[in-house]
């Protein structure tokens, strides 16, 4: 395959960075990615800011999936795991109002932020869903081009982030 210097650059953000070229199981390592730009919004940024950049990044995600599954001629391509660093923060917003998960300061009454059996049950929970791919995930992967890539992703970061909710976890 025979790429412009644009299409081999937005192959690569496509691909996690790199993190999608990676075996075994690119889709755990573009996890990582995305358990590390979740963990960035949640250590930094208010609430309200959190909100705005995960929402803010999934538009232009669907658009470059899509573009990647034309550039490499495949649908919803192992190697295109943008979809998952996208969706982890949707893990963690069931959890966005409760005391002390964001940094002391940012919310009222906050201890701290998340411990880390915080992230790395977001982490597995994600996983969990993302490869069982209960009912209504593996339906949505049928949508068309990108929108068929991220929003299967979106779904099971919701389900992770309903179960992780329920946990007893700080």
């Amino acid at each position: 395959m025979t790429c412009k210097p644009t299409e081999r650059y937005l192959l690569w953000i496509a691909q996690g960075f790199g993190s999608g070229r990676m075996r075994p199981a690119p889709g755990t390592w573009g996890s990582g990615v995305g358990l590390a730009w979740a963990a960035l919004l949640v250590l930094v940024c208010p609430p309200w800011l959190f909100w705005i950049l995960s929402v803010a990044v999934v538009p232009p995600a669907i658009w470059i999936c899509g573009r990647a599954e034309q550039l490499l001629g495949e649908t919803d391509p192992n190697s295109v795991v943008l979809d998952e660093i996208v969706a982890m923060p949707f893990c963690f917003y069931p959890r966005l109002l409760q005391p002390g998960f964001f940094p002391v300061g940012m919310m009222p009454d906050d201890s701290g932020p998340p411990g880390a059996a915080v992230f790395v049950a977001a982490f597995v929970l994600f996983r969990f869903f993302d490869v069982l791919k209960p009912p209504p995930i593996r339906q949505l992967q049928r949508l068309p081009g990108g929108w068929g890539v991220v929003v299967d992703d979106l779904v099971a970061a919701g389900l992770a982030g309903i179960v992780l909710g329920l946990l007893p976890l700080r």
